[in-house]
C-alpha cells in the first residue's frame, strides 16, 4: 500500500472505529485526524490552524442567533398557539390530531429549526392529548418524531447556514427559499400516511372547520410567524445579511417571548441563554474538528477518488444519485446531522453536481437524508428524544414509524428526482 492509501485508512478507518467505540463524535473526528497528521509528517499546528480557519467564517455568526431565536420562541409560550392554529385547519379529518402533529411541525419548525426541539415541546403536548383522545401511543410518538423533521426543511435553519459555508458559494437566502416546498411535500406525504392509518383504526375526527376560528388562531399565531417572514424575505430581498436578520430575529423573539405571550420571565430568559451556550458550544467544536478533518481529505484526495470510485462503478446518473442517498442515509445511522453535513458534502457535493445536481438542491437532499438518520437507531438523536417525551421503548416506536419511514423515502426520491420542488422558489425569486 502507498503511504497515501494507509494515511487514508488511518484517517476514516480510525474515525469510523472510534464511532463504533462509542467516542465524542468532535473526539472521533479530532483525534483520527491528528493521527494522520502524525504519520503524513505535517506539523500538528495545522490542526489548530484549520480548526481557526474553519470557524473564522461570517456566515457562521448567524448560527448563535438562530438557536438563540428557536430556544427563546420555543419556550416562550407559542407551542400551544401553534397547535391550535393547526387544529383550526386540518382538525376536523378522520385522524384529525395526527393531522394537526404534522401541520403544527410544520409551522413550529419555521420557528425552531430543530427537530429536537419541535419533538420536545410539540411531543410533550400532543402526545398525551392524542393518547387521551384514543390514538395509539407509539403511533402518536411515531406521528410527532417524523413530522418533526419538517423543522430541518423549514427555514430559518442553521444546518442549512452550515452547509451553505461547507459548500462555499451557495446562498443561505436561496437555501431558505428551497426548503419550503419540500417540507410541505414531507407534511402531504405523512399526512397522506396518517390518513390511511387512521382511516384503518377508526381514529376519531375533529370538530368541523370554521373560518372564523381559523382567522382568529391566525391572528392569535401572527406574531409568531412574522419571525419567519423577517428572518427569510429580510434575506431573500437584501434588505440585510442572514446573520444580521438573525440577529434582529433574537431580539424580536425576546420581546414576543417575554412581553406579549408572556411565556417567559426574566430568570428563564437567563436559563435560555444558558442552554444556548451548550448547544453552540457542541455545534463549533464539531464545524472546527471537522475542518481540520476535511483539511485531511482533501489533502489526500478523497473526494476526487470517491468520484472516480463511484463513476467507475456507473455513469448513469440515476444510479449516482441513488448511490449518494444511500451513504448518507447509512452515514446518519451511525452519525449526527452537523458533522455529516461537515464532512460528507466537500465528499459527494462534487458527484452530485457531475449528475445535474443543483448544489441548493442537493442542500435539500442532505437535510432530508440526516433528517431521517435522526429517527434511525443507533444514534438516532429525535428517536431518543420521542421515547423519553412519550415513556415507550425504542423498539415499539420503530416499528410503528415504518410506515411513515416509507413516506419520508417516497419524499426523498421526489426531492432528488424533481428538481422544481426544491428550486421553484429560489429561481421564482432570482428572477
Amino acid at each position: 500500500m502507498t503511504q497515501e492509501s494507509i494515511a487514508i485508512l488511518i484517517l476514516l478507518g480510525g474515525f469510523f472505529l472510534m464511532i463504533l467505540l462509542r467516542f465524542q463524535i468532535a473526539y472521533a473526528v479530532g483525534i483520527s485526524t491528528a493521527i494522520c497528521l502524525l504519520y503524513l509528517g505535517l506539523p500538528l499546528a495545522t490542526i489548530c490552524q484549520q480548526m481557526v480557519k474553519g470557524i473564522s467564517s461570517f456566515s457562521l455568526m448567524a448560527v448563535p442567533f438562530f438557536i438563540t431565536m428557536g430556544v427563546l420562541m420555543g419556550t416562550g409560550g407559542i407551542s400551544e398557539k401553534l397547535i391550535a392554529l393547526a387544529d383550526s385547519l386540518v382538525g376536523w379529518m378522520r385522524g384529525g390530531m395526527a393531522m394537526v402533529n404534522i401541520v403544527a411541525s410544520y409551522f413550529f419548525g419555521g420557528i425552531s429549526g430543530s427537530a429536537a426541539a419541535d419533538t420536545a415541546s410539540l411531543g410533550s403536548i400532543l402526545i398525551p392529548m392524542m393518547v387521551e383522545q384514543g390514538y395509539d401511543d407509539d403511533f402518536s410518538t411515531a406521528v410527532t418524531i417524523t413530522s418533526s423533521c419538517e423543522g430541518l426543511l423549514v427555514p430559518p435553519s442553521h444546518n442549512m447556514v452550515i452547509y451553505a459555508t461547507t459548500a462555499g458559494g451557495v446562498s443561505v437566502g436561496s437555501l431558505f427559499l428551497a426548503g419550503y416546498i419540500p417540507g410541505a411535500v414531507l407534511a402531504l406525504s405523512l399526512m397522506i400516511g396518517s390518513y390511511i392509518i387512521a382511516v384503518k383504526r377508526n381514529y376519531p375526527k375533529g370538530e368541523k372547520f370554521r373560518l372564523i376560528n381559523f382567522f382568529k388562531q391566525v391572528g392569535t399565531s401572527f406574531w409568531a410567524l412574522a419571525a419567519v417572514i423577517i428572518v427569510v424575505f429580510g434575506v431573500v430581498f437584501g434588505w440585510f445579511t442572514a446573520t444580521e436578520s438573525a440577529a434582529i430575529a433574537v431580539i424580536y423573539s425576546l420581546f414576543v417571548s417575554v412581553f406579549i405571550y408572556k411565556g417567559l420571565n426574566w430568570k428563564g430568559v437567563w436559563a435560555v441563554l444558558d442552554e444556548c451556550v451548550n448547544t453552540l458550544s457542541i455545534v463549533l467544536i464539531l464545524i472546527a474538528t471537522s475542518a481540520a478533518f476535511g483539511y485531511c481529505l482533501t489533502y489526500l484526495h478523497v473526494p476526487s477518488m470517491a468520484a472516480s470510485a463511484i463513476t467507475t462503478l456507473t455513469d448513469n446518473h440515476i444510479i449516482i444519485l441513488l448511490l449518494i442517498n444511500l451513504i448518507l442515509l447509512v452515514l446518519g445511522c451511525i452519525m449526527d446531522m452537523a458533522p455529516i453535513i461537515l464532512i460528507a458534502t466537500p465528499i459527494l457535493l462534487p458527484l452530485a453536481v457531475a449528475a445535474g445536481v443543483h448544489p441548493i438542491q442537493f442542500g435539500i437532499m442532505v437535510v432530508l437524508n440526516c433528517g431521517i438518520g435522526l429517527l434511525t437507531p443507533p444514534v438516532g438523536a429525535v428517536l431518543f428524544i420521542g421515547s423519553a417525551v412519550s415513556k415507550i421503548s425504542i423498539e415499539r416506536i420503530v416499528k410503528a414509524t415504518l410506515p411513515f419511514y416509507i413516506c419520508m423515502i417516497v419524499t426523498l426520491l421526489l426531492i432528488t428526482f424533481i428538481p422544481e420542488i426544491s428550486m421553484f422558489l429560489p429561481n421564482l425569486f432570482a428572477k
